[in-house]
């Protein structure tokens, strides 16, 4: 029997008890002064483009809310996270005001906003002459609009939108009215909780697999499922411009409403019992149906029931009819997608997927626009003879595009492209969509209907470069028109003309932020529309360059390298860096190795954004690739630790050979995926002095069915499931970890307890570890004391165990 293992545990039990120097705290805390005003910069608006190209909206995007907003009552039914007062979705992107800005660089503020302005749901009409969106209010959601001509707003109705279930508005096509959903005209008082139970809550399985990923929020009582009735039930309503509401069915849990194109029928998705307490709410029973104008029901394409046998293979979906959409280009014409392999990806199948067409009055029997080899993904139309499907396959990482022709669906598909998704070189871009009359968006089409126009990010070996092509689909030619050029980064977003020589876009360099401009290259003109000041000088002179590298098995890895302003490393020597990264997966060593951002784009900084050290003197390796790959038979996750360890090495190295990062005071750190990563680095090697995980999962047995790209389930796979989870090796973590999570986290697999249990597993064995819940916080932070508080405790952690790291004897002699 040897005395060496306990010994050794015993003495870092001691050492961890002498290393907790500081109770935790009990108050918010903030950071320095510098790493405020960088949280508090101004964020740039968001966009939203005419639907004719004859203005911008710029939205208005709200600093942090206070943690007392984020304290507000919700409830949390079946996935989806509902604030009671309101009767609306929780954590919502929402703007404060609204700015229209004309192609001159004329601007103007929309007026008479409510004030202390909640606004969410911004569309234009098809028409372009008004806009709506919804205010939300202490009572609930209102619709407002507002015209293009006064740009100002003015309400339509009281708090009495249900947005938590359906979320959006449509309007018709005539711009006469909006289609949304309502609260039920008598709605009931919102069901108490019972004070004596009832019963047992019970679940029973007779033998047929259900396996499922790792979901939160989930039903699990009677209560709930009321509650669920109660704040999702709605009913679709017509409201003019004069504020008319027309309410259109009966009281029902609706999923999706979409007008048709000519505004006679709505397509209706609505979920009904019985529910599950093993999978969210997009899995419960939907009926699909197609009404009239007065609300009556005129066909009905499916009644799914409870989807809680999908298989996990990736690409595996329900069967029967699923995706229904409207045909965009003609009155009434609905498709929708059905697998032909049973839904199982992992099922052999020649064919996967068929692609049905319906007009209306929806008699007939449904035509087949095309069977599919791969898993449908959209389609995109454009006129009777052009349509483009896209298909794409998990396991090969195939993608393809196929040209349809929904006027003669028996003429055969043509294949237009074919690729890898992982192949980012290889991208044909994305074909520009334009709002047409009735504002659906539609292929813009040039050359009689013969050419696509395509913008795509242009990746390369230099870096991104977004282009604008001509592609005519009969002759397979591309022309280039546009490529964007050093020392700028410059994207299209929309075409202003028909011949597709002059177009909107949006335009940045390192120092210059992202503004909106003019580009004609018929003149050869750039004519500036915006003007967005630089949100953070303090940052300006900072040194920005993407770096390449080769990891110990030849692969070629990237990253965006961050240098202080100011700095020389021959004067002023190495500095403690940050490694700031998220693993991904692979079947090819070729795509892994591409260059994956630009060496030009503005420098932005938010709380997320490892750039903020660098005002606190550190070096910031921003994106280091850790590709995990699995080429041919083999999966990616059967060396992860291997590959991720020597992806990280080939990293430190080139920082350390160009004289900018001090190998003794290396910090690694991630979010979510990244944290994994950075506990499983800690684990596994001493490459680091120090590590940051924020919201991460440790012990994938707590995700049995999978998580990220791993389909093997821990029952087939558990060797992969042991070696992969930090919480497995917690023995092994010999440097100090600063654990940081949402207290009320609902991304798949990342538990709270993920960090709890891993924080406990290495307080017990005697490691150096720090674990801070942020309360009411979600998988990503909002509240501006959880985010300040957050880069306070990054900021001590940084400054003990990596900037000011003691050093032993033997490293100050090396040095």
């Amino acid at each position: 029997m040897s005395f060496r293992a306990p010994f050794l545990s015993a003495l870092c039990l001691l050492l961890g008890g002498l290393l907790t120097t500081q109770p935790a705290t009990a108050q918010y805390q903030q950071p320095q002064q510098d790493l405020v005003d960088l949280l508090d910069a101004p964020l740039t608006p968001r966009l939203r483009i005419h639907p004719q190209g004859r203005a911008v909206a710029l939205l208005d995007r709200p600093s942090q809310p206070t943690i007392a907003t984020l304290a507000e009552p919700e409830l949390r039914l079946a996935g989806i996270r509902v604030k009671t007062r309101s009767n609306a979705r929780s954590w919502t992107l929402y703007s404060r005001g609204i700015t229209l800005v004309d192609l001159e660089g004329r601007s103007r503020p929309v007026t008479s906003l409510p004030p202390d302005a909640h606004l969410e749901n911004f569309r234009w009409s098809p028409d372009g002459e008004h806009f709506a969106f919804t205010h939300t209010t202490a009572d609930g959601l209102e619709l407002w609009t507002a015209s293009l001509a006064d740009a100002e707003a003015r309400r339509l109705t009281g708090p009495i939108l249900n947005l938590a279930m359906a979320r959006g508005i449509s309007w018709l096509p005539d711009s006469s009215a909006l289609v949304t959903t309502v609260r039920p005209a008598n709605q009931r008082a919102v069901p108490s909780a019972p004070t004596v139970p009832s019963g047992p809550v019970i679940q029973e399985t007779t033998g047929k697999a259900a396996p499922a990923r790792t979901y939160q929020d989930l039903l699990k009582s009677r209560h709930d499922e009321a509650l669920f009735d109660h704040y999702f039930t709605s009913q679709v309503a017509r409201i003019g411009l004069d504020g008319k509401v027309e309410r259109l069915t009966d009281p029902a849990i609706v999923w999706q409403v979409d007008p048709s194109p000519d505004g006679r029928y709505l397509l209706l998705e609505t979920l009904h019992r019985p529910y599950s307490y093993l999978v969210p709410a997009f899995r419960f029973p939907r009926r699909i149906a197609i009404l009239d104008g007065s609300g009556e029901v005129v066909h009905e394409l499916a009644d799914r029931p409870l989807m809680e046998g999908v298989p996990t293979a990736f690409g595996s979906v329900v069967t029967g009819p699923r995706q229904p959409m409207w045909r965009a280009d003609v009155d009434a014409s609905l498709a929708w997608a059905e697998a032909l392999d049973g839904g199982d990806a992992g099922a052999e199948a020649k064919l996967r997927d068929r692609l049905y067409l319906l007009a209306a009055p929806f008699t007939g029997e449904p035509q087949k626009l095309a069977d599919l080899e791969l898993r449908f993904s959209s389609v995109q139309w454009g006129h009777d003879d052009l349509a483009l499907v896209s298909t794409w396959w998990w396991k090969s990482r195939q993608t393809r595009a196929w040209r349809v022709h929904p006027a003669s669906p028996a003429k055969a598909p043509k294949l237009v492209h074919e690729g890898s998704f992982e192949d980012r070189y290889g991208d044909p871009g994305e074909p520009v969509m334009q709002a047409n009359a009735r504002g659906r968006q539609q292929l813009l089409t040039l050359d009689d209907g013969k050419s696509l126009v395509m913008i795509g990010d242009g990746a390369s070996e230099e870096g991104d470069r977004p282009f604008l092509d001509l592609w005519n689909l009969d002759s397979d030619e591309k022309q280039r028109l546009f490529r964007s050029q050093a020392p700028h980064y410059e994207r299209p977003l929309d075409i202003l003309s028909a011949d597709g020589q002059r177009f909107l876009t949006l335009r940045e360099s390192v120092e210059e932020p992202p503004n909106l401009y003019v580009r004609d290259l018929t003149s050869d003109s750039l004519q500036q529309i915006t003007d967005m000041p630089h949100p953070t000088p303090q940052l300006l002179g900072v040194s920005k360059e993407l770096i390449r590298y080769r990891r110990a098995d030849g692969v070629q890895l990237t990253g965006t390298l961050y240098l202080p302003k100011g700095y020389e490393a021959e004067r002023d020597g190495p500095l403690p860096t940050m490694l700031w990264a998220y693993p991904q997966e692979f079947k090819s060593a070729d795509a892994a190795g591409q260059v994956t951002d630009s060496p030009h784009r503005f420098t932005r900084i938010g709380w997320w954004s490892p750039m903020l050290w660098l005002t606190q003197g550190y070096a910031v390796l921003d994106d280091p690739t850790l590709p995990i790959i699995g080429e041919g038979d083999d999966e990616p996750n059967d060396t992860y630790v291997e590959q991720l360890v020597n992806g990280a090495a080939a990293a430190i190295d080139e920082l350390v050979r160009r004289g900018v990062g001090d190998r003794d005071r290396m910090v690694i750190g991630g979010h979510s995926y990244g944290a994994f990563m950075t506990a499983n680095l800690l684990a596994h090697s001493d490459l680091f002095a120090a590590g940051i995980a924020r919201s991460g999962a440790y012990n994938r047995t707590l995700t049995p069915f999978g998580f990220q790209a791993e389909e093997r389930s821990v029952w087939q796979a558990p060797e992969i499931y042991f070696a992969m989870s930090p919480f497995m090796h917690a023995d092994k973590v010999n440097e100090p970890i600063l654990l940081i999570h949402g207290q009320v986290d609902n991304n798949s697999g990342t538990y709270p307890m993920q960090s709890e249990r891993f924080y406990n597993a290495l307080k017990g064995l005697g490691a150096t570890a720090r674990l801070v819940m942020l309360p009411h916080e979600s998988h990503g932070y909002r509240a501006r004391e959880s985010i300040l508080h957050m880069l306070w405790e990054t900021e001590r952690w940084l400054d003990t165990y990596v900037k000011n790291k003691p050093q032993d004897e033997a490293q100050a002699a090396a040095r």
